[in-house]
C-alpha cells in the first residue's frame, strides 16, 4: 500500500493546487496591461496550457527519475531548493519528538499511578491547557514572553548574524538557542496527545490480573510499573506515533513560518503564495514520504514492544 498511497497523495495535491485561484503567471509581477499573447507564451512555457491529466503524467514521468523540475520563481532545480531545507526540518521534528516522548511517557505513568489524586488532576489540567491553546497563539505567547520581554532566547531564524565567527562549540550552542522556542511549541502541542493516551493505557495495564499477581508476590511497585506494565502500555502508544508524525510535519509549515526557521515548511508556504507548482509538488512528495515512513516505523516498532508480534516473509 506504500506506493499507491504515495501516488494518491501526489494526485490530490496536484489537483488541489491547480484548482486554487491564481497561477504562476499572475504572481511574477506582470501588470494587467501586459499583452495577452505574452501571458499565453508564459503559460505554454510552463506547460500550463495542456490538460490537467497530461500535466500530471508529465510530472510523474519526471519524478520517477527523481527529477522534480525547475522552480517557476527563480529557475533553480527543485531538488536543490528542497534538500537545502530538508536537514533543518528533519532536525526540528526529531528534536520535538524527543521532547514529546521524554515528557509525555513519564507524565502519563505518574498520572496513572497517582490516579485521582491532586497531582493527577494538576498534571491533567496543565496538559489540557497546553492542548486547548491554538498552536500559533502559543508560539506568539512564547515568543513575546521568553524572546521579547525576557530576552532569554532568539525569536527567529536558525543562527545568529555572528554565526560564522563563532567557535564550533559556540555554533552548536547558537543553533540550540534558536531551536528552543520552535521545539517547545511543537512539543507542547503533541505532549497532551501522547501523555493522555499513555495515562489511559497505563491505567488499563495496572488494573490487569497479572499486575495484581505480581504485587501479591511482593515484587516492588517500581519494578512492576517499569518492568511489567510499561512495555504493555507502550503497545497502543506506538500506534499514535504514526498519527503524531504527520501532524508535526504539517505543523512545520506554520511554525517554521512564524519562527522564520529555514526548513521545508517555510519554503512550502512561500511557494504556495507564489503558486510555484514544481516546488509545491516536490515538497508534497517529500512530506508524504516522511509521513509514510513514520507509519512504517510505527508498524515495525510493534515487534520491539510486543514479543507476540513477528513479521514473516
Amino acid at each position: 500500500m506504500f506506493f499507491p498511497l504515495l501516488l494518491g497523495i501526489t494526485l490530490i495535491t496536484f489537483i488541489v493546487m491547480r484548482l486554487a485561484p491564481g497561477s504562476p503567471v499572475d504572481e511574477i509581477g506582470m501588470s494587467p496591461g501586459v499583452d495577452t499573447r505574452a501571458r499565453m507564451r508564459l503559460y505554454a512555457a510552463y506547460g500550463l496550457d495542456r490538460p490537467l491529466h497530461e500535466q500530471y503524467l508529465s510530472w510523474l514521468r519526471r519524478v520517477v527519475t527523481l527529477d522534480f523540475g525547475n522552480s517557476f520563481r527563480d529557475g533553480r532545480r527543485v531538488s536543490s531548493k528542497i534538500f537545502e531545507r530538508f536537514p533543518a526540518t528533519v532536525f526540528l521534528n526529531l528534536a520535538a519528538l524527543a521532547l514529546i516522548f521524554s515528557l509525555a511517557i513519564p507524565i502519563g505513568i505518574i498520572s496513572a499511578v497517582k490516579h485521582d489524586t491532586l497531582l493527577d488532576r494538576a498534571l491533567t489540567a496543565l496538559v489540557f491547557l497546553g492542548y486547548s491553546v491554538p498552536a500559533f497563539a502559543l508560539a506568539l505567547v512564547l515568543m513575546y514572553i521568553f524572546g521579547v520581554r525576557l530576552g532569554w532566547v532568539p525569536v527567529s531564524g536558525m543562527t545568529s548574524v555572528e554565526f560564522e565567527f563563532l567557535s564550533p562549540l559556540g555554533r552548536v550552542a547558537d543553533v540550540i538557542r534558536h531551536m528552543i522556542l520552535p521545539v517547545l511549541t511543537l512539543g507542547i502541542t503533541g505532549l497532551a496527545f501522547i501523555s493522555r493516551y499513555m495515562r489511559s493505557t497505563m491505567l488499563e495495564v495496572i488494573r490487569a490480573d497479572y499486575i495484581r499477581s505480581a504485587r501479591a508476590r511482593g515484587i516492588p511497585g517500581r519494578r512492576i510499573i517499569l518492568g511489567h506494565g510499561l512495555r504493555n502500555a507502550l503497545i497502543p502508544v506506538v500506534t499514535m506515533v504514526g498519527l503524531l508524525i504527520p501532524s508535526l510535519i504539517g505543523g512545520s509549515v506554520v511554525f517554521e513560518t512564524i519562527f522564520s526557521w529555514p526548513g521545508m515548511g517555510r519554503l512550502a508556504y512561500s511557494s504556495i503564495m507564489s503558486r510555484d507548482y514544481p516546488v509545491i509538488m516536490g515538497i508534497g512528495v517529500i512530506m508524504a514520504l516522511l509521513t509514510l515512513i513514520g507509519n512504517l516505523l510505527a508498524d515495525i516498532g510493534y515487534a520491539a514492544v510486543d514479543p507476540r508480534i513477528r513479521y514473516r516473509k
